[in-house]
């Protein structure tokens, strides 16, 4: 018990600032204070660029626009609270939640056994099933989820060119896009293999394209939605459109490993600090054994131990929005 309240103590203070860090450092590294002063700078111009009934009038549109944009980021913002069927979906699992839940709690008894057969410390069944019944399983859901989407928009600009093909060569749009299901691999062959389906059973090939659209949320998907969307809806040339969306794809696909390539200086120099800690810590301690006892037996070694793993993650997640470009 003694051991556990030295072990709570500075658990609690190291989780109490890293909210206070939360609070008040994390807006200015995401942006949102300096996008802010911006706005409030733009709203003060243009209000001394107008007068009388005119700016009555714009303000009244200004006030509109906001509210309309707070009901669109509150629909964003309510989409992206994702069920676990849905991230299922996204990541390319075919399991079920009670098969998720069932996977995660032999995980989680199998790793807290193993850290108490190690440690014979009965806190260590704790930690052991937290990380691996809730850690474990949802930090591989977003690396699987994450692939699939890199995957998809890999193979995505090569679809389109298809469907281009088809289009220009007189095949109906559903015929190209059966012929996608059939060429492209995988995740874009499944998913307009799904499209096709949903076709059968009585959907528009514009209500198909917006579920894929929510199965893969990426850009690229969701721009193909409303081309296909407005095509339906008001006509055009489809293949013009396609040819002009196929090129956006592959422009940002191309700034995308420009970033890739402009930023991996800085990404192998935020990978070394951040591993160079644990590397002097390993060779202290097998060259000069019992030299860093102090940080495993003491309070004292405790509570600097846990203030270092609050820096470190600070200095992570200071670098890690350094080196993430948004296109």
């Amino acid at each position: 018990m003694a051991m556990m309240q030295n072990w709570l103590v500075p658990l609690l203070l190291m989780l109490a600032l890293f909210g206070v860090f939360l609070a008040l450092i994390f807006p200015y590294l995401s942006g949102d204070i300096a996008a802010e002063k911006r706005r409030a700078r733009w709203i003060k111009t243009d209000e001394r660029a107008l007068s009388g009934p005119r700016m009555v009038d714009a303000a009244q549109r200004r006030q509109h626009i906001a509210e309309s944009l707070q009901e669109v980021e509150l629909r964003e913002k309510a989409t992206r609270r994702l069920t676990l069927d849905q991230r299922l979906v996204q990541a390319g699992l075919r399991i079920s939640k009670a098969q998720y839940y069932t996977w995660s709690n032999f995980l989680g008894i199998g790793l807290a056994t193993a850290l108490y057969t190690a440690s014979d410390h009965s806190l260590m069944i704790i930690f052991g099933y937290a990380i691996g019944a809730l850690g474990l399983p949802r930090l591989m859901l977003i690396i699987l989820r994450y692939r699939r989407m890199a995957r998809f928009v890999e193979h995505f600009a090569s679809a389109i060119d298809i469907i281009i093909r088809g289009v220009r060569a007189g095949l109906p749009v559903p015929e190209c896009l059966k012929i996608v299901a059939r060429e492209v691999p995988e995740p874009v062959r499944g998913e307009f293999l799904l499209v096709s389906e949903s076709q059968t059973v009585g959907l528009t090939i514009a209500e198909a394209v917006t579920r894929m659209a929510e199965r893969v949320p990426v850009p690229e998907a969701r721009f193909f939605s409303i081309l296909i969307s407005i095509q339906q809806k008001s006509g055009g040339n489809l293949a013009e459109g396609l040819t002009n969306l196929s090129n956006v794809l592959r422009e940002r696909k191309k700034m995308a490993e420009k970033i890739k390539a402009m930023s991996a200086e800085a990404k192998a120099s935020a990978g070394i600090i951040g591993s160079l800690p644990f590397c002097v810590a390993a060779l202290v301690h097998y060259t000069s054994p019992g030299y860093m006892d102090v940080l495993w037996t003491t309070r004292e070694g405790h509570m600097m131990l846990l203030f270092s793993a609050l820096w470190m993650l600070t200095g992570v997640l200071v670098m890690k929005r350094m080196i993430s470009f948004d296109i």
